[in-house]
């Protein structure tokens, strides 16, 4: 599986890339918040997706590991495929949808195109345990661009501690700078 790209951005459209990689172009699939987000840079990294159907290969890309995360949940729902994903993910950002999944909020689902009120209740119904397992519901962490307090706080979930317990040890011992391993460190002694 090729789970990332890092190369020369050769083309740049609101639904596709194509990334040069040593030679090899790779036409990517991509969200408009994908595109926004890498702007007019020359050299990308995209994390990626790859999926196999009978008659095609494709890569989906994604500028952060959680929307590629939030793109494998919401396929794993009965009646969304890759490319409604890919419009829920141009709609809304993976913090917005997390919430408006945890939150049972029909309409801001519904308001997507494509996407109706049975499709909207079965995304709920089928993620609504998973995005509250996971950081997906911390606003200020998933919204912001600092993964390492983003892994660092996933790797204290996994390890037991409670999700609100853990996000606030982070946030009195964070200040940008630090890696994961001391934000952990240093989130243990406060937990």
């Amino acid at each position: 599986m090729i789970a990332q790209l890092t190369g020369k951005l050769i083309e740049k459209n609101p639904t596709d890339f194509v990334i040069d990689c040593n030679g090899v172009g790779y036409l990517v699939k991509v969200s408009l918040n994908t595109f926004s987000s890498i702007g007019s840079a020359e050299n990308c990294l995209v994390y990626t997706q790859l999926i196999v159907r009978e008659d095609a290969q494709i890569l989906y890309g994604f500028t952060d590991k959680v929307e590629r995360e939030m793109f494998n949940h919401l396929i794993s729902v009965s009646g969304i495929g890759p490319n409604t994903a890919m419009i829920m993910l141009s709609s809304l950002v993976p913090g917005e949808i997390a919430s408006a999944i945890t939150s049972e909020d029909v309409k801001t689902i519904q308001s997507i195109k494509g996407i109706g009120a049975k499709t909207a209740q079965r995304v709920i119904i089928d993620l609504k345990d998973k995005m509250l397992k996971m950081a997906f519901s911390s606003e200020n962490i998933f919204n912001s661009n600092n993964t390492n307090q983003f892994d660092a706080l996933t790797a204290l979930v996994s390890l037991g501690f409670a999700k609100n317990s853990a996000e606030k040890a982070i946030d009195k011992v964070a200040t940008g700078e630090e890696s994961v391993e001391v934000l952990i460190k240093e989130a243990l002694k406060i937990l």
